[in-house]
């Protein structure tokens, strides 16, 4: 199982994580990241991996529990 870290100080509202794991992640009205489920498996653990890479700022990280 994954936890998902997300530093919305890094955030710039690119919405790439959005985008590729809507079922994670969000954005709030200033348009940074909201994390929707702090503990995903199965395919979601996959978005959410795939979402970390793809984040320009690199606010989002994967550790593994």
């Amino acid at each position: 199982m994954a936890q998902i870290v997300v530093d919305v100080t890094r955030c710039v509202g690119a919405a790439q994580c959005v985008l590729s794991a809507p079922d994670l992640f969000d954005q709030d009205d200033d348009g940074f990241v909201m994390l929707l489920e702090e503990r995903p498996s199965g395919e979601l653990e996959k978005s959410a991996g795939v979402a970390a890479t793809l984040c320009p700022s690199q606010a989002i990280t994967v550790q593994e529990t």
